[in-house]
């Protein structure tokens, strides 16, 4: 079985991604980790994360790890830069 999980770009990633809006299908029991690594592929153009990415399913900070569910919203925010 797969799921379909929306994955939302924010900031530099956008840009480089060259969508702020991806949809991807992964094999049940799939992590942040596996999503991301899908999105970098199936983007209109390929990209890298930052390794100091933060991740959010469905408006809640998560690890990696977490596991993910059909339908759920994945956020990737880059580093925030100051000054």
């Amino acid at each position: 079985m797969t799921m379909k999980i929306a994955i939302k770009l924010f900031a530099g990633l956008r840009d480089r991604a060259g969508t702020g809006d991806l949809s991807v299908e992964l094999p049940d029991g799939a992590t942040v980790k596996d999503a991301i690594d899908t999105a970098q592929h199936n983007a209109p153009k390929e990209w890298t994360a930052p390794t100091s990415l933060m991740a959010a399913v469905n408006n809640e900070y998560v690890e990696f790890n977490a596991a993910l569910s059909d339908g759920d919203e994945l956020a990737l925010i880059p580093p925030v830069s100051g000054g």
